[in-house]
């Protein structure tokens, strides 16, 4: 299915505030795109013990299923807040939130989940719901975390692989629907930022290399510019630590833009260890773009 035929955002809820701050960022996806919002919880019984011979099974539904109509309801009073002229649908099931979400990134445009939850059905869309949906979503994956500085740019990781590719243009579309700068961070070694102050480490980079990196960056971008002419862009190129240069980036912008995995520069700037870092430490909400096909 191409992107042009997915309608829908989808985000996960479990009545944190975390998930509340995504609800709100979805609504706002899907109004600027004019797409459908999904609303889903998941009912995960098995932190709650059901089944065991010692608690209530039923008394244990019901209060969950209680419990989990309300936060989809506060949820769909957030979104209508948002943008009224959206076309929500909200849906709860028994079962992974995290699984859930990752079979219907197939037909969405974009999936959306808080980095953590602590709410009244918390271990819902907890753990490690973030990295496993993208680390296996067919679909771009948003997760709301830190603070969109408003005035920020948008980041994009940039490494020439096709993974990095998609997430350049997934970063122009954001720049361009949020009239917003962007800001493209090429780092063409995964060394961490102490090794090249060592004279004897410079000494050992081929000669002309880094120009070679700037070059890349530059061909990346160029056929993505002439489509958004209207978004400014700043190129950035490091000699190290891809990941430090993006959390550091991720301090002033609205979004950070990355792919799930990468094979550039050296041992690959967007490799899934970056993202996952990113998904865990930024500043800001994070985009993990998911390779073709996957």
């Amino acid at each position: 299915m191409s992107a042009e035929d997915r309608n829908s955002v989808v985000v996960g809820v479990d009545g944190s505030d975390s998930s509340k701050s995504a609800v709100r960022m979805a609504a706002r996806m899907a109004g600027v795109r004019g797409l459908k919002l999904k609303i889903i919880h998941a009912l995960d019984f098995a932190p709650y013990g059901f089944g065991s011979p010692y608690v209530d099974s039923a008394g244990s539904y019901e209060w969950v299923e209680a419990t989990g109509k309300e936060i989809l309801a506060e949820a769909h009073e957030l979104a209508f807040d948002v943008d009224p002229l959206i076309d929500i649908d909200t849906e709860f099931s028994v079962g992974s939130g995290s699984e859930w979400l990752v079979d219907l990134s197939a037909d969405a445009r974009a999936v959306v989940v808080g980095a953590s939850g602590s709410g009244a059905a918390s271990t819902a869309l907890l753990g490690n719901t973030a990295i496993n949906v993208t680390t296996h979503a067919r679909c771009p994956v948003l997760v709301v975390r830190g603070e969109a500085h408003q005035d920020g740019p948008i980041v994009v990781g940039v490494d020439g692989s096709p993974t990095s590719e998609r997430a350049i243009s997934v970063a122009f579309e954001e720049a361009s629907l949020r009239n917003a700068p962007l800001v493209a961070v090429h780092a063409w070694s995964d060394l961490g930022s102490t090794v090249f102050e060592d004279p004897r480490a410079v000494a050992m980079v081929p000669e002309g290399l880094e120009e070679g990196e700037h070059v890349l960056l530059a061909e990346s971008l160029a056929g993505w510019q002439e489509r958004y002419p209207d978004v400014q862009v700043t190129r950035k190129v490091y000699i190290d630590s891809p990941r430090e240069r993006l959390l550091e980036w991720s301090k002033s912008a609205q979004l950070v833009v990355v792919g799930s995995r990468g094979r550039g520069g050296f041992k690959g700037l967007l490799l899934g260890s970056t993202s996952n870092s990113l998904v865990g430490a930024a500043h800001c909400p994070v985009m993990v773009v998911r390779p073709a096909g996957h």
